[in-house]
């Protein structure tokens, strides 16, 4: 099964940042992604009028997603 954890790449080491459950030795593969809140809008289709209407749309939700009790979806 895939698993994925965050991590941080400086001085060229990658560093964890959460410890991966039931794996003991394994190779793996590491992308990089963008900084945060850099996104490439256009490569999405869509503009930043657009996307500032979706995060106000969504706003509603994130109480919701950054609530603890959501951690049991990130496990499915």
């Amino acid at each position: 099964m895939l698993q994925s954890v965050e991590g941080i790449y400086q001085n060229g080491k990658v560093e964890l940042l959460q410890v991966p459950t039931d794996v003991d030795e394994r190779s793996f593969i590491v992308t990089f992604v963008p900084k945060s809140g850099s996104v490439d809008l256009p490569s999405r289709g869509i503009n930043q009028e657009q996307a500032a209407n979706l995060r106000a749309r969504l706003q509603s939700f994130a109480q919701d997603w950054d609530s603890p009790d959501m951690a049991a979806y990130d496990a499915l």
